[in-house]
């Protein structure tokens, strides 16, 4: 289950407010993004992608973490019914599907680190987890962009891994799974790319308490 896009875009203003931040634009654009690449593909809902996008990190709303954002919005979306965004709240951070190949700090506890082990382990994606995947790395709180700058904007915030490039890997072959399935490249489609990846903003940075 998944909520219609009006549901989807209120419980995204009220986390907005619960937690400030350009996660919100950023989740915008995401879905925006997830909606313009269904479009081009037979067998996407566009709605969906578009509502999956617009929530994939709405565990957010709780406040500034890492990776228990996921779990965090996991649990959310279950108490609203809405399993199929709790699913993408998990997927959308592990482009390669083990648990132990996630950045950024693990604030997760015992219990939850280990659900989220099995459930990302035992993941098979689909392609709304692919899609999801893909758009969380084309998309940032200015617009839409290459893989390439959100890519490295990530990789100065969390730092640099032993599998940084196997995710990367898995992100592009996602993209080119899509592609084949639209015949054409992603940049085609999202406005602005040029101009959108070459915008220099300031490395956000989480506000000190």
């Amino acid at each position: 289950m998944f909520p219609n896009r009006e549901m989807a875009e209120k419980e995204l203003e009220i986390a907005g407010q619960l937690n400030q931040g350009p996660w919100t634009q950023h989740s915008i654009n995401v879905g925006l993004a997830a909606q313009m690449i269904a479009e081009k593909c037979s067998n996407i809902n566009p709605d969906k992608a578009y509502v999956l996008g617009l929530l994939h990190d709405i565990g957010r709303r709780y406040g500034i973490s890492a990776r228990r954002h996921g779990i965090d919005g996991y649990k959310f979306m279950l108490e609203k019914g809405w399993d199929e965004v709790g699913r993408i709240c998990l997927t959308h951070s592990f482009p390669v599907s083990d648990f132990d190949k996630e950045i950024g700090k693990n604030d997760m506890n015992y219990e939850e680190s280990q659900f989220v082990r099995k459930y990302i382990n035992d993941a098979v994606y689909d392609d709304y987890d692919k899609l999801l995947i893909v758009c969380d790395s084309l998309a940032d709180a200015q617009g839409f962009c290459m893989l390439e700058k959100r890519f490295v904007n990530t990789t100065r915030r969390y730092g640099i891994f032993s599998f940084t490039v196997e995710r990367w890997n898995a992100t592009f072959e996602m993209k080119e799974y899509f592609e084949e399935q639209m015949n054409c490249s992603i940049y085609d489609i999202l406005p602005n790319i040029k101009e959108t990846t070459f915008v220099d903003v300031p490395l956000w940075k989480p506000p000190v308490k």
